[in-house]
């Protein structure tokens, strides 16, 4: 055990690099004139980074908007090598360009560039896929067809092909067909992918053998973090990523070093808990706050990610709980060799996440 726990620390920077479930979004409109646009949504230093590792150039340090721009230029035409669309198994040609870049000075704000690449659409191309090699995880696909008032959004993960996308005028989707794929979402947004949140739930497991106060805590988490979604994605609170990102990993980090100063349950944790699940809260709204959501998908649309993550969170509790306490909880030695030492690597895995994304986003 103590073997794996080693690994998650050592492997935890590159998964947390590889979080990054929300900072891209494609919108493929399929229009007249047989063109399709797409309009690629993204974070500029990573793709910049991206472009650059390619080419073989060094890393660029963190940089202004115009530096930023003057930089990826000259590289963003080799975007159009990952873009893979297709019709009817026959591949389009893309050319690309930047539209637009942002990099506020303002931390509450999220720094973006956006993509615009075109191609022609062959006569009577009835089915696409997508393929956009530079993601590294889940991302949206939001499919708008000529004279189409029902937008198609679909999820692709990392660099894979798309489903097939039918180019027929689309009806709308049932509310409870809208509910159940959004609650696979928040269910993959957690497991596999949230080694993060994976973490904090287990941070929060760990301190007592007792499942009562786990799921007060947890109880709290959902609480705190349904109403920051919500508002969140409503557009009453907002708070940036570069800001969000390193403070949830500091919770994670502070989870678990109380795990080993204290071998108790304190008066104070679920109250910590409901703040830490406030910041969780706006970062599962990163996932949907740029799918644009049509505003009769929203209320199930949120129904459904909330729903998906919590039964994340109870499968990950349930599996700690039947993998290791329920045969060691009386075991002398359990918080000696089980919760101190997991705490300690999630607390270290939870450092290193707030060192990286203090510097990276």
């Amino acid at each position: 055990m103590r073997t794996v726990l080693v690994a998650i620390c050592v492997l935890s920077p590159a998964i947390a690099a590889a979080h990054e479930i929300g900072t891209t979004h494609v919108r493929l409109i399929v229009g007249q004139g047989h063109r399709w646009t797409a309009v690629i949504t993204t974070g500029p230093e990573s793709l910049l980074h991206k472009l650059e590792a390619e080419a073989g150039l060094p890393r660029s340090p963190t940089l202004d908007a115009a530096s930023l721009e003057s930089r990826l230029e000259p590289l963003v035409a080799s975007v159009a090598r990952h873009i893979d669309l297709r019709f009817d198994g026959v591949p389009s040609p893309a050319t690309l360009s930047i539209t637009q870049l942002e990099v506020p000075g303002d931390v509450m704000r999220p720094s973006f560039v956006v993509l615009s690449a075109t191609g022609a659409v062959p006569n009577g191309a009835r089915i696409a896929t997508w393929s956009y090699g530079l993601s590294s995880s889940t991302y949206a696909v939001v499919l708008v067809r000529d004279g189409d008032t029902n937008p198609t959004t679909t999820w692709v993960e990392g660099d894979a092909t798309s489903d097939p996308l039918s180019l027929e005028p689309a009806t709308a989707a049932p509310r409870l067909q809208v509910v159940g794929q959004y609650m696979a979402l928040g269910f993959e947004h957690i497991l596999p992918h949230g080694i993060d949140h994976i973490l904090f739930v287990l941070g929060i497991f760990l301190l007592t053998t007792r499942l009562r106060p786990v799921l007060v805590q947890i109880t709290a988490f959902t609480l705190a973090h349904s109403l920051t979604l919500g508002l969140t994605m409503c557009g009453v609170v907002s708070l940036s990523p570069r800001v969000v990102e390193p403070l949830i990993a500091l919770s994670i980090a502070y989870v678990a070093v109380e795990n080993v100063l204290t071998p108790r349950l304190t008066p104070w944790r679920p109250f910590l808990v409901f703040a830490f699940g406030l910041l969780h809260g706006m970062g599962f709204a990163g996932v949907l706050r740029n799918l644009r959501l049509p505003g009769d998908e929203l209320i199930p649309a949120l129904v459904g990610f909330n729903a998906g993550i919590e039964l994340a969170q109870l499968t990950v509790i349930a599996i700690a709980f039947a993998s290791v306490t329920l045969w060691y909880q009386e075991k002398p030695w359990y918080r000696a060799r089980v919760v101190v030492p997991a705490s300690a690597a999630i607390a270290l895995a939870g450092l290193l996440w707030t060192v990286r994304r203090v510097i990276h986003l």
